[in-house]
C-alpha cells in the first residue's frame, strides 16, 4: 500500500516548460529555479535554472502541478542569506523558493481527505512543523526548501485552498502571503471597527494594497502612505480615503545614529505628519490603527501617531529588527503594539472566501514569464514594483483560468 493514489507509471524523466504530463503522472525531474549558498546574493546572482528531483509526498502531503508562483521579498532575502542563513534552518545545500502558486493538485497523500488530483487550487504558505498536534508554524517556501518556483510543489493538504474560476492562474497565485497577512493583521488582530482610520504604511505595496482593500470592506477610512504619484493613484483607485507622500517629510525616519540634532528634527516630522493627517481627515484626530511592517524606520512615529488607546499592529521589519522609540507615548496613552504572523488555515480560508465572493481583489501589476524570474525579484529588490507581481510556471500565456483552457492551448501549440 503507497501513501498516495496511484497514477500511471510511465512517466517521462522531465517535462518541458509550457507543458505537462498527463494527469497525476509524475516525471522524475523537473525545472525549478534554485538558490544555493555560493551564490548568495542580489537575486539575478543568487537564482540559477536547474533540473532537480520531484518530490516525494508524506501522507498529509500533495503535489501540486504549479501554473504560476506569486513573488514575495522573502525570496530576496533566502537568496541573500541574510538575515538569517535559511538554508541551515532547514538543513539542505539547496533552496527552492516561493511562497504563493497556483496550479492543479496532481498528486494525493493517503491522509489527505479533502482534496483529489485535478483539483484547482491556490497555497497558503502556513506549513505546520507537527500537524495536529500542534499551531507552531514554519513558512512554506521560505522555512522550507520546497517552495513554487518550479514545475512541481510539496504542500501539506491543509495549506490547499480553492482557485476561484474567475481569476487568471497569475491572478490566483499573486495575492496569497501579503492578503492573508493583512487580513489576519487586521481583521483577527487588531479587529479594526466601523468608523475607525487606519495609517498604511506602504499603502501602494503588496500588504498595504490588501489593507486599502479590507479597511474599505470594513467600513474604515484608510490613509496610504506612498512614495511617488502613480503609487498614490494606485491607492486611491482600490480605496484609500487620502494619501500621504513619505518623501515630503525626509526627517521622519529613524536612524540608529541619530544624534541629538538629528533626533529633533525627526520629532518635528512627525508633528508635520501629525498635521497632514489632520488635513487628510478634515479634523483634529488621530488614527485608531496603524498599520506596521517597515519596522525600525516607522515604528516611533507608528507609536507616536496613534490615537489614545490606539492599536500598532505588526507583522514584519524589512528596515531593521531592532526598534528604538519613546515609550512614554506607549503607556501615557494607553497604546497597544499587537504582534501578527502571517495565517492560519482557518484565517486564510475566511480570507480566500472574500476573494471567491470579489469583495477583495488581487492587486497585479506585472506578470513575467519563467525565464525572467530572477529579473522580477531583482526589480523588487530595487524597490520598482507595486501592488503585487506573479510568475508564470506551467501556463504557457497570461489569461488562462482552468486547467481545461489551459490543456486546449498547449495543444493548440502542438
Amino acid at each position: 500500500m503507497t501513501d498516495v493514489q496511484t497514477a500511471p507509471t510511465d512517466a517521462p524523466t522531465i517535462v518541458p516548460l509550457g507543458q505537462v504530463p498527463p494527469l497525476g503522472v509524475v516525471p522524475e525531474k523537473m525545472h525549478a529555479w534554485v538558490i544555493r549558498p555560493e551564490r548568495f546574493g542580489e537575486p539575478v546572482k543568487s537564482f540559477a535554472q536547474e533540473e532537480m528531483p520531484v518530490w516525494d509526498i508524506g501522507p498529509d502531503e500533495v503535489l501540486v502541478q504549479v501554473m504560476a508562483a506569486g513573488i514575495n521579498y522573502n525570496a530576496i532575502w533566502a537568496g541573500l542569506g541574510e538575515p538569517v542563513n535559511i538554508l541551515k534552518s532547514h538543513g539542505l545545500d539547496f533552496h527552492i523558493a516561493g511562497s504563493d502558486a497556483s496550479g492543479v493538485v496532481w498528486k494525493v497523500g493517503s491522509a489527505v481527505r479533502k482534496w483529489k488530483v485535478g483539483d484547482e487550487v491556490v497555497i497558503h504558505c502556513n506549513h505546520l512543523v507537527e500537524p495536529g498536534t500542534s499551531d507552531l508554524q514554519t513558512i512554506w517556501g521560505y522555512e522550507t526548501p520546497d517552495g513554487s518556483f518550479a514545475q512541481f510543489t510539496r504542500a501539506q493538504g491543509q495549506q490547499l485552498l480553492p482557485k476561484s474560476p474567475d481569476l487568471t492562474w497569475e491572478e490566483a497565485a499573486s495575492y496569497g502571503l501579503v492578503y492573508f497577512t493583512a487580513h489576519r493583521m487586521l481583521i483577527d488582530r487588531a479587529e479594526i471597527q466601523p468608523g475607525e482610520d487606519v495609517l498604511v504604511w506602504g499603502g501602494a505595496g503588496g500588504l498595504g494594497s490588501f489593507a486599502i482593500q479590507l479597511c474599505k470592506a470594513a467600513g474604515c477610512r484608510a490613509i496610504a502612505v506612498v512614495s511617488s504619484d502613480d503609487k498614490a493613484e494606485h491607492a486611491m483607485a482600490l480605496g484609500a480615503h487620502g494619501v500621504i507622500n513619505r518623501k515630503d517629510f525626509p526627517d521622519l525616519q529613524f536612524r540608529p545614529d541619530e544624534d541629538e540634532e538629528r533626533k529633533k528634527k525627526r520629532f518635528g516630522a512627525m508633528k508635520a505628519f501629525g498635521k497632514k493627517i489632520w488635513e487628510v481627515l478634515g479634523e483634529k484626530k488621530s488614527v485608531e490603527v496603524v498599520f506596521e511592517h517597515p519596522g525600525r524606520a516607522t515604528f516611533p512615529a507608528s507609536v507616536w501617531l496613534a490615537s489614545k488607546f490606539g492599536r500598532i499592529v505588526i507583522c514584519g521589519a524589512t528596515t531593521g529588527y531592532d526598534l528604538t522609540f519613546d515609550v512614554r507615548h506607549l503607556w501615557m496613552s494607553q497604546k497597544r503594539i499587537i504582534g501578527s504572523h502571517f495565517a492560519d488555515a482557518d484565517s486564510a480560508g475566511r480570507a480566500n472566501k472574500l476573494i471567491m465572493q470579489g469583495q477583495v481583489k488581487p492587486v497585479l501589476t506585472e506578470t513575467f514569464e519563467w525565464k525572467d524570474l530572477a529579473e522580477a525579484h531583482q526589480k523588487m529588490y530595487r524597490n520598482e514594483v507595486y501592488g503585487t507581481i506573479a510568475c508564470l510556471v506551467g501556463a504557457p500565456r497570461p489569461g488562462l483560468k482552468t486547467y481545461d483552457e489551459t490543456l486546449a492551448v498547449m495543444k493548440e501549440a502542438g
